[in-house]
């Protein structure tokens, strides 16, 4: 199969998003995980302690949804529950050291990913689009995680 024709930079710039998004689904799906279970495992390692309204919030997902996934998360052992001191209502989830263990790593993928894909520019290259790039986005509405 020929490679799409591609006719305009942000047709370029959405292959060049395609290319990296591939690359982690394929190092999430290698684990045998979801891409909302990466997602979560992630959040955990960052933030330990989260309560699960605030991975809904992050997630952009509904509280239910995340209670679901953190069980199937807590029956694999990758993540535990545990009831704040004082209040038995407020319980905060971690992630264990098997799913942190199970997680690790995804960062260096990414970043190898990353140099795969600008591997056909040389440094100046590089400071160039990353300039581009820079000037087009300081344009656009920031990403918010509400």
């Amino acid at each position: 199969m020929d490679a799409p024709k591609l006719t305009t930079s942000l047709e370029l710039v959405r292959w060049i998003g395609w290319a990296q998004r591939r690359a982690g689904e394929e190092w999430i799906r290698a684990r045998e995980l979801s891409h909302e279970q990466a997602f979560v495992l992630g959040y955990l390692v960052q933030n330990p302690g989260a309560i699960q309204r605030d991975i809904a919030q992050v997630s952009r997902t509904t509280p239910a949804s995340v209670s679901s996934l953190v069980q199937g998360l807590e029956r694999s052992g990758l993540v535990e529950r545990r009831t704040e001191p004082g209040n038995e209502r407020s319980k905060r989830v971690y992630a264990t050291p098997a799913g942190a263990e199970l997680i690790a790593g995804f960062d260096t993928a990414m970043a190898a990913a990353d140099e795969t894909i600008l591997a056909p520019l040389d440094e100046a290259e590089r400071a160039t689009l990353h300039a581009l790039l820079t000037k087009i986005t300081a344009e656009l509405p920031q990403p918010t995680r509400s």
